[in-house]
């Protein structure tokens, strides 16, 4: 049997970690004779595989002769170099603070503790590399903790240390957190900081309170292009579609720059609202008006506009057209509406280029697996998720946190762990009878796996989002909004629910999910039920 490109991504993968650099180069041999040298899953292998065994020449080498670079190719060269760095670093005889620094910056998924810990000073330069590098590689509650101890050890926090702090409240949603921190800048005298105030724009509106994202931006003395995008892309990700072009509209009339992300804001904002009219003449401006030129993001949020409107044919010769070569992201979007709408011969093709591009993303697996069972194909469905396991590709698993007393207490579905998981089931039982008796029909439709009806009852009862909102009404002052957030997208189900629990206990309920932000309250939406 002849290898083909994933025995080849096996092989080079254990190459790496043993590492064996000739056995490599050996199969770099039979890589380029069987034709799947210009594959970019394997030529990020062959990357990787070179810079674990300390050749970056050879990994610079394939990385000149690839036709296109995805993301994973640069982190796996950018990680080799980081790599050759800390060898140096550790041959240095003497080393300051700059250089210890630097290499905590570079290093730190990579034993930056131990490095940090060998320091024999560290002041608030070693302290800030820590919590902003902990706060971008998704840690947050790590980087919380040392900024605690940074203080307790008596080093004080300067403007770009709260940056990193309030980075690390948002990518776990901690508002309260957030709130505490707000009042240490005002204290240190830092509000005015245009970077620390765009910081918390972005912190407050992740974090689900749009107002206070509002109010920050209002009391802004000076604000930057950073600020005007980031209060624009809180108005996008909440839903507030005619705020967000109003505030596109100021910021073209103030003489404010206008770049990438500001329009990549904009985009989305059309996108989560349906303003399929509206967002494609502001696409169609970047270029012409402003003389951006729309990278792979912006062709998948436009894409993903006019799946969502139905208009699957225009999403297409738009990709077909595109000057680039489309990535997965863009195909991704395409496939995503195919799913919506139940066009499984287009869906078939598309999964196909996604699977191609990015092999090793789930994504891809899954929603090709839901359109089949959706069309109630079994068999077929049940095929692609083996697929998916041959090749081991792991499927992200759904998780939904609420932060209630400073604490962030985290639910996946059928979750069993909780101290007080009996007290949120009962609460949930409750509930359940009371939206029976308003009328709520669980739609099992969107539980997609072949079993009993009762089985997917119970499931649907027992998702994540339902048992924070439970959670969240037990543990929170009647009256006080809810704020929970989920990894994925929320489940149809549970939006539905949602509208019955926000409008039977006279509650606002907001939910971030992968997407967007959704506001229920008095058994409505803020989404429209569009998303």
């Amino acid at each position: 049997m002849s290898p083909d490109k994933f025995t080849f991504v096996r092989v080079l993968n254990a190459c790496a970690n043993l590492p064996a650099l000739e056995e490599g180069r050996s199969i770099h041999m039979q890589i380029i004779q069987s034709g799947c040298d210009s594959d970019i899953y394997v030529c990020n292998s062959l990357i990787d595989m070179y810079a674990k065994c300390g050749s970056l020449e050879d990994a610079w080498r394939v990385f000149n002769t690839m036709p296109s670079h995805d993301v994973v190719t640069w982190n796996s060269l950018i990680l080799g170099h980081v790599r050759y760095a800390l060898r140096v670093f550790n041959r240095m005889s003497t080393r300051n603070v700059v250089a210890w620094s630097a290499i905590i910056l570079g290093h730190v998924k990579y034993e930056a503790w131990r490095v940090f810990n060998s320091m024999p000073k560290r002041d608030v330069v070693a302290w800030n590399a820590m919590i902003l590098g902990y706060a971008k590689c998704g840690q947050g509650q790590k980087a919380l903790q040392l900024s605690c101890q940074m203080q307790h050890e008596g080093v004080h926090p300067v403007p770009v240390t709260f940056v990193g702090m309030l980075n690390a409240c948002a990518s776990v949603a901690a508002l309260e957190e957030g709130r505490h921190i707000h009042e240490a800048i005002i204290q240190s005298g830092y509000e005015s900081d245009v970077f620390v105030g765009s910081s918390l724009i972005d912190m407050y509106a992740k974090c689900g309170s749009i107002e206070d994202a509002w109010r920050v931006f209002n009391r802004m003395p000076r604000r930057n292009m950073v600020a005007w995008t980031a209060m624009l892309g809180a108005y996008a990700m909440h839903g507030h579609a005619n705020e967000a072009l109003a505030h596109f509209k100021q910021m073209c009339e103030q003489g404010v720059e206008i770049d990438d992300i500001t329009f990549l804001s904009l985009l989305s904002a059309c996108r989560h609202a349906g303003l399929v009219d509206e967002g494609l003449c502001y696409f169609k401006s970047m270029n012409s008006v402003y003389g951006i030129s729309p990278k792979n993001e912006h062709y998948a949020c436009v894409v993903d506009l006019l799946g969502r409107a139905g208009r699957l044919h225009d999403a297409e010769v738009l990709i077909k057209t595109m000057p680039r070569e489309p990535n997965a992201t863009v195909w991704m979007a395409l496939l995503g509406a195919c799913r919506i709408h139940g066009n499984l011969e287009m869906g078939e093709c598309i999964a196909r280029r996604v699977l191609e591009l990015d092999p090793g993303n789930s994504a891809g697996y899954v929603l090709l697996s839901n359109i089949y069972a959706a069309a109630g194909n079994w068999d077929l469905s049940a095929t692609v998720q083996k697929l998916r396991l041959e090749r081991d590709v792991r499927r992200q698993q759904g998780r939904t946190w609420i932060e209630v007393n400073n604490e962030v207490h985290t639910f996946v579905v059928d979750d069993q762990e909780h101290p007080q998981i009996n007290d949120i089931h009962a609460e949930l039982e409750g509930l359940s009878v009371q939206m029976k008796d308003a009328g709520y029909v669980p739609d099992i439709t969107f539980m997609l796996h072949d079993v009993e009806e009762e089985e997917k009852l119970f499931h649907l009862c027992h998702h994540s989002e339902k048992l924070a909102i439970a959670y969240g009404l037990i543990s929170t002052p009647p009256g006080t909004p809810i704020r929970i957030f989920k990894n994925l997208r929320v489940c149809g189900d549970c939006h539905s629910a949602t509208k019955f629990i926000a409008k039977l206990v006279g509650r606002a309920i907001i939910i971030r999910d992968a997407n967007r932000f959704h506001h229920f309250e008095n058994g409505l939406c803020s989404c429209k039920d569009y998303w």
